[in-house]
């Protein structure tokens, strides 16, 4: 038995407090205390860093209740005409239903976990790190290899800023970053060069994701408000999805299909 395992192995065999559940539960609502009274008295670096931590934590809560709030939202009754005679004063009023809607960001990740995306290119071939990633050699002899190059086309956003080239670890080379995509729209069978707002997801792995990284099969975002696109509800749509169906990196441009 491992060393570290001897409190699962007591409690297999001896159970547990009929109590535990309850202390576990006051503990943890007593923690917000103990974290106020940490916060109010460390001071310096260590004060910033929790800082940050915290204030972290809680841009990811308030965004996490923003998702899942539903709102309000009225339209018109598509009914058959009732029989009979209206009054007056009821025949401009058109008859509203009610119901909660939630919002897109949450569709779309049911969407996702669903596995309901129908993309152009459903299978890629896998890329290797070798081919992804050339290694840089540093230091004054060259035997540091811990730097690596991105041989791919990548997308950054307009406030991004490199680190330190020292401390840099993927090198995004200037020449192999894109902004623009020619995009196809496959209802209007016609292909218009859009901005890239960012990259959603590349099947080849989370880490070229981070990166933005852009290869054949990745879905990237694309602001789509010059389309003139709108919603059901008459709301202009900003960004949508789309898949990149070319390799970019021989072609010198991104080619995708809108997903629809």
């Amino acid at each position: 038995m491992p060393q570290n395992e001897h409190m699962e192995l007591f409690k297999k065999r001896y159970g547990r407090r009929f109590d535990a559940e309850e202390r576990e539960r006051k503990k943890e609502a007593r923690s917000a205390h103990r974290n106020s009274q940490y916060a109010q008295k460390i001071h310096g670096l260590r004060a910033k860093l929790h800082n940050q931590k915290r204030f972290r934590e809680k841009a990811e809560m308030r965004k996490t209740i923003a998702m899942h709030d539903e709102r309000k939202n009225k339209h018109a009754k598509e009914d058959d005409v009732e029989k009979g005679a209206i009054p007056a004063y009821l025949l401009d009023r058109e008859q509203t239903t009610r119901a909660k809607v939630l919002s897109n960001s949450v569709k779309q990740k049911r969407k996702e976990k669903a596995g309901k995306w129908q993309v152009p290119i459903p299978k890629v071939k896998p890329i290797a790190d070798d081919e992804m990633f050339k290694v840089l050699r540093t230091g004054k002899r060259k035997k540091k290899a811990w730097k690596r190059m991105v041989t791919k086309v990548t997308f950054v956003g307009e406030s991004f800023t490199r680190k330190p080239p020292k401390y840099e670890r993927f090198i995004r080379p200037t020449g192999l970053r894109m902004r623009k995509a020619n995009v196809t729209h496959p209802e209007l069978q016609a292909t218009f060069q859009l901005q890239i707002m960012g990259v959603k997801k590349n099947p080849q792995s989370a880490m070229f994701t981070s990166l933005g990284v852009i290869t054949k099969g990745t879905v990237i975002e694309v602001n789509v408000s010059e389309l003139g696109l709108v919603t059901t509800s008459g709301k202009v749509v900003f960004g949508k999805y789309a898949q990149v169906t070319n390799n970019p990196e021989l072609d010198g441009c991104i080619n995708a299909v809108l997903l629809t």
